[in-house]
């Protein structure tokens, strides 16, 4: 890969559009160089071109399908070679919002591999290095249905709890460690995911819409913040706080060795 700068490099998959290319100007603005992952190699093309003139930094597309052994194994291989890269961003996801038994078995697979194996196996090849340095970060992008299901969403938010579990997994792993790692749970935001996912962004009230700006310029800001949860549209962090603890307590609950009462006669 022909990039001689000195700056540390971002891996950003999904970037040919929405929140991954918004992710790839906002990291470019601040002095990273990018390996831009995506499928569509004409729009990595591009963006490449003008991130590179807007911002003055190296940028090389990768064209990769995630859902693929392929296009995975190679993302994996740069990500064990490169130790200029200091930063993954794992956003590409897809999901179809319709209902379990009407989802073709492609459709299911290709959730499963993009929103589960794909980011599973591109961090366990990067984290080597980083805990090698002590340093480095991780963006997770998981989705507000990580903790909510609706009966068009079942398999969508299965992997975003996948998501942002494993993320709060590698937290507890990686303490002192010097390697961070966020995860983003963006709720409606205007991309292109409504169109592949089978629901017109139309059929949402634009109030509870945010822009792909707004959404990755939000997660940054938590990201500088330290946060290991970003919720972007949410102010009132206690509502976070008393679910986190919530969650905790219910696990307590568990730890009994016996039997609830309410279930033994």
């Amino acid at each position: 890969m022909p990039m001689s700068s000195a700056n540390p490099i971002a891996v950003v998959t999904g970037a040919s559009s929405g929140i991954g290319a918004v992710y790839a100007d906002r990291l470019a603005s601040r002095g990273h160089d990018l390996v831009l992952v995506a499928r569509r190699m004409e729009r990595l093309h591009q963006l490449v071109h003008t991130l590179s003139a807007a911002h003055g930094i190296a940028a090389h597309p990768m064209q990769a399908d995630l859902t693929t052994e392929a296009g995975l194994g190679r993302v994996e291989d740069l990500l064990r070679t490169d130790e200029r890269i200091g930063l993954l961003v794992n956003n590409a996801g897809n999901g179809k919002l319709c209902s379990t038994a009407d989802m073709s078995d492609a459709d299911a697979a290709a959730t499963i591999a993009l929103n589960v194996v794909a980011p599973t196996r591109l961090t366990r090849a990067v984290l080597p290095a980083f805990l090698k340095r002590r340093s480095g970060a991780i963006i997770n992008i998981a989705s507000v249905m990580a903790f909510h299901a609706l009966p068009v969403t079942t398999l969508y938010s299965a992997t975003k709890s996948y998501a942002l579990m494993f993320t709060r997994g590698l937290q507890e792993e990686l303490a002192n460690t010097g390697v961070r790692v966020q995860a983003v749970l963006p709720a409606g935001t205007a991309t292109e995911f409504y169109d592949q996912a089978g629901i017109p962004l139309s059929a949402f009230d634009p109030a509870v819409v945010m822009t792909t700006e707004q959404l990755v310029d939000a997660a940054l800001a938590g990201f500088d913040q330290g946060e290991a949860v970003t919720l972007p549209s949410v102010h009132d962090t206690s509502v976070w706080t008393t679910y986190e603890q919530a969650r905790s307590a219910l696990f307590g609950a568990t730890q009994v060795g016996t039997p609830a009462p309410r279930y033994v006669a």
